[in-house]
């Protein structure tokens, strides 16, 4: 990953979308690891956070599997996010304390309503990223991710989820929504995160 050009954009513009900024054998190996649709690994994606998190399938629709370092492939992801960090941090003083994500599959008709990915009453997620691992995805199947300027109001990037794409956005800047995927949409959601916030 060219750290230097991310930490540029986003000082500058505060997002930049990379295309396939990892390793080709990486990126096969989390295209195959996303693939596995075992129940016992995903479940329904819930909104809020604590006691109030629920299943709210009108606002998002997904089903994720947290990453575990245990896994040899997933292991080898948060290697690559923790160099980011630290360039980052090292770049920006961003004080970014760690990173967490989960693999999130869209059925065909799933979509994720626009929202915000700093949670209620805690404003710990300073950094989102989202990795695409869709092969041969077509304009027709949908599933955009659309992100909007700080009031929501004005759209200011619509990312195609194609295999390898990532893009990396300031959290608390940038409302976002999922368009209705028309085809099953994979990828890996994450945030780097400050301690304490």
């Amino acid at each position: 990953m060219d750290i230097a050009k991310i930490a540029q954009e986003l000082e500058h513009t505060g997002y930049i979308v990379l295309a396939k900024p990892l390793v080709d054998k990486l990126l096969a190996d989390l295209f195959v690891r996303c693939h596995d649709d075992d129940p016992a690994r995903f479940h329904a994606a819930e909104v809020g956070r604590g006691v109030a998190k629920k299943r709210i399938g009108a606002i998002r629709s997904d089903v994720i599997n947290w990453l575990d370092a245990g896994n040899s492939t997933d292991q080898a992801f948060l290697v690559c996010m923790e160099e980011l960090r630290l360039g980052l941090n090292a770049a920006l003083y961003l004080g970014l304390f760690d990173y967490e994500c989960h693999y999130a599959i869209y059925g065909e008709g799933d979509g994720y309503a626009k929202h915000s990915d700093v949670l209620q009453g805690k404003k710990n997620r300073v950094l989102t990223t989202v990795l695409y691992l869709n092969e041969d995805w077509q304009a027709s199947d949908g599933g955009e991710l659309v992100v909007f300027e700080a009031t929501g109001k004005s759209v200011i990037a619509t990312v195609n989820p194609t295999f390898g794409t990532m893009i990396i956005f300031l959290s608390e800047s940038f409302p976002h929504e999922v368009l209705l995927s028309h085809n099953t949409r994979r990828s890996i959601a994450g945030w780097f995160r400050v301690s304490g916030s």
